[in-house]
């Protein structure tokens, strides 16, 4: 076939090309919407699920809206009991509830009134104490309070109350509404084995976290940076971050926030609609960990949980 009749029959044929492409392209352009769509109603259900699951957590009668205080103990006798006369004064129990010793890294429970207060929900005369940093924790407990031993540079008894006031008025936590936009496929950069970062908590404490590398994506024309904090043996990220919106709708102290598994080909999945506020939003207590530098967006992230504010009984 000559050239000019490869050419004649092109421009035959070259309507009937265009009338086919005018039909097929709108329903191609109607299946990637509904696929959009249906995305979009998939993550807001999964979100949904997620903030009910967090709403269940924090409404529990051992959450953090039930810590009511932070008693440091010393070497030596720690009478505790809710009577004034005691070393630490707990929020309610009996008057006496017995003492705790403490003996380097050796703690020790002596009850005063085996019928009243109980050790791991038995009652016991002694028992040893269990801190939080070398294991389940030991818990000690009369009526609606109880206490166990944690270690943040020295040993101190976090108290809790089954109903405390902040619990009982519990009504939930403000979310920005959910955005598929800010479930992000980023890239994700492993960090050198032993990679490491000192990173401060509300009393001024400096611990070293792992860290296992860094996540990048794109927002806004701008590429930004999340350190990662894990290891190998991870099963999710974690990452501690301040915004442009910390202290301007969100917690003042920044966020917590865990990627969706671990990171696979050099990309790594991360939701900030599951951005969560830490214990220190609730309760002044807890000794929550502080936003390293290098996890300070230059970004609102209009995602997540905002700012909690109590409500009134």
């Amino acid at each position: 076939m000559t050239f000019l009749k490869i050419l004649k029959r092109a421009l035959v044929l070259f309507p009937a090309v265009l009338l086919t492409l005018a039909y097929v392209s709108p329903g191609l352009a109607l299946d990637s919407q509904k696929d959009t769509q249906q995305q979009a109603e998939n993550h807001q259900v999964s979100i949904e699920a997620w903030r009910a699951k967090r709403h269940a957590s924090l409404s529990r009668p051992d959450g953090w809206l039930t810590l009511v205080g932070l008693e440091w103990l010393k070497e030596g006798e720690n009478r505790v009991g809710s009577s004034a006369d005691n070393d630490i004064r707990l929020a309610g129990g009996v008057e006496h509830w017995g003492s705790v010793f403490v003996k380097g890294d050796e703690l020790r429970f002596v009850s005063a009134d085996t019928e009243n207060v109980s050790i791991d929900g038995e009652p016991s005369a002694e028992a040893e104490l269990v801190a939080d940093v070398a294991g389940e924790p030991t818990l000690v407990a009369s009526g609606k309070v109880s206490f166990y031993v944690i270690f943040r540079e020295s040993y101190a008894l976090r108290v809790k109350d089954s109903q405390a006031p902040a619990l009982l008025n519990f009504e939930g936590v403000d979310n920005y509404p959910v955005d598929l936009s800010w479930r992000i496929d980023g890239r994700f950069i492993q960090a050198e084995q032993g990679t490491a970062i000192e990173i401060s908590n509300v009393l001024g404490q400096v611990n070293e976290m792992p860290i296992f590398g860094s996540f990048e994506f794109d927002r806004d024309g701008t590429t930004h940076k999340l350190l990662a904090i894990g290891d190998a043996h991870s099963r999710d990220l974690w990452f501690i971050f301040a915004d442009r919106t910390t202290g301007h709708g969100t917690y003042g102290a920044g966020r917590f926030l865990y990627s969706e598994g671990m990171p696979a080909n050099g990309r790594l999945v991360v939701d900030f609609n599951k951005a969560y506020n830490p214990p220190c939003a609730f309760n002044p207590y807890s000794t929550c960990p502080l936003p390293p530098q290098e996890n300070r967006l230059d970004l609102k992230v209009t995602a997540g949980e905002k700012d909690f504010h109590p409500h009134s009984g």
